[in-house]
C-alpha cells in the first residue's frame, strides 16, 4: 500500500452509499467529473477522509519520449485492477468494482441480489443472473411494454423482502461496445417506492430456444436467489431470512428463452396470475385478531 500511497495523488472524493464509506483518489483532477457518473444511487457526499474502502485511479499522461506508453491504473487498495491505455475500459471496471464492493459489504437492511427488475402494477417482476445472461435485452422489453424500470444489475432488498429501486443506466451492449442508457430512451420511467415481489423469473437468453416455463418451489427460487446473491456467503444469517420472505410471497418461474419480445406478454400475464398471499405471521396475526374478536364479543354477550 505504501507503493501506491507514493504514486502521486492530487484530487479524491469520499462518499457513503448504503452504510458504506467509499474514496476514489486520482492525480487529475478533471477525471473526477466522469467518475461521479459512475457512482451509485443514493451516494451521499462524505467530508471524511477516512474510508473503509479506497479506489485510486491513476491517469496515464501523453508522454514525450518516443516509442513510450503511459497506462491508465486502476486500484483497490493495494491490488492493481487495471492496467489500459482505453480509459472506457477502466472506468467500466471501476463502476463494476464498485457496485460489488457497495453491494458486499452494505448494511443489514439491504441485501444486494445480482438481477434486473421492473415494476407492473404495484409488484415487482425480479430477473436473477449474472452479466451476459440476457437481463438488460429483457428488462429494456419490458419497459417498452409499460413496465417501470428498477434496476438492471441489482436487486436491492429491505428486511420485509420488498426490492428498493437501484436506477443504474441501463448497460446495453451495441457493436461498438457498451452504451448506458436511461428508461426514458425506451418511453419508460424509474420507480420511486419500494415494491412487494410478485414474480421471480429465473432464465437465460439461447439462441431460438423455445420459452416454456415451467413452476419453481419456493425452495428452487430461494436458492436461484441465493445463487446471485453478493454477501451470501458473508452473512448467511441476514440473507436467508430476507430471501425466505421474497419466496414466500412470490410465484417463480424457469425457462431458457429465444428474444426478448417473444415472452414479454408471456411474463406480465403470468404475473397478473398471481394471487398475492399472505405471510405465515400475517395469517397468524389475522387468526390471532379473529379469537380476539370472539372473546370480546362473547364477552359483551356475557
Amino acid at each position: 500500500m505504501e507503493k501506491v500511497d507514493r504514486l502521486g495523488w492530487t484530487a479524491g472524493l469520499s462518499f457513503t452509499a448504503y452504510g458504506l464509506s467509499v474514496g476514489i483518489r486520482t492525480n487529475d483532477a478533471e477525471v473526477l467529473e466522469r467518475v461521479l457518473s459512475l457512482l451509485p444511487p443514493k451516494w451521499t457526499p462524505n467530508e471524511s477522509t477516512v474510508v473503509e474502502s479506497l479506489f485510486s485511479l491513476r491517469v496515464g499522461k501523453p508522454s514525450n519520449r518516443p516509442g513510450r506508453r503511459n497506462y491508465h491504473l486502476l486500484y483497490f487498495g493495494a491490488a492493481r485492477l487495471a492496467r489500459s491505455l482505453n480509459m472506457d475500459e477502466v472506468c467500466d471496471i471501476l463502476e463494476n468494482y464498485l457496485q460489488l464492493t457497495i453491494a458486499y459489504w452494505a448494511r443489514e437492511d439491504h441485501l444486494f441480489v445480482h438481477a434486473g427488475v421492473v415494476g407492473w402494477r404495484e409488484r415487482a417482476i425480479v430477473i436473477p443472473g449474472r452479466s451476459f445472461s440476457g437481463k438488460t435485452t429483457l428488462v429494456s422489453a419490458l419497459i417498452q411494454a409499460g413496465a417501470t424500470y428498477y434496476s438492471d444489475e441489482m436487486a436491492v432488498f429491505d428486511p420485509h423482502g420488498r426490492v428498493q429501486p437501484y436506477p443504474v443506466p441501463l448497460s446495453v451492449r451495441e457493436a461498438g461496445g457498451k452504451c448506458r442508457m436511461t428508461p426514458d430512451a425506451f418511453g419508460g420511467c424509474e420507480g420511486r417506492e419500494p415494491l412487494p415481489v410478485g414474480l421471480v423469473v429465473v432464465t437465460e437468453y439461447h439462441e431460438g430456444a423455445r420459452w416454456q416455463p415451467r413452476p419453481l418451489t419456493p425452495a428452487r427460487a430461494l436458492m436461484a436467489l441465493l445463487d446471485n446473491t453478493v454477501a451470501a456467503r458473508r452473512d448467511p444469517k441476514v440473507s436467508l431470512p430476507i430471501l425466505q420472505r421474497v419466496v414466500e410471497t412470490s410465484s417463480a418461474f424457469k425457462s431458457k428463452r429465444g428474444e426478448a419480445a417473444g415472452v414479454v406478454a408471456s411474463l406480465l400475464a403470468l404475473l397478473q396470475a398471481v394471487t398475492p398471499t399472505q405471510r405465515p405471521h400475517d395469517r397468524n396475526t389475522e387468526e390471532q385478531k379473529r379469537a380476539h374478536d370472539s372473546k370480546r364479543i362473547d364477552h359483551k354477550l356475557s
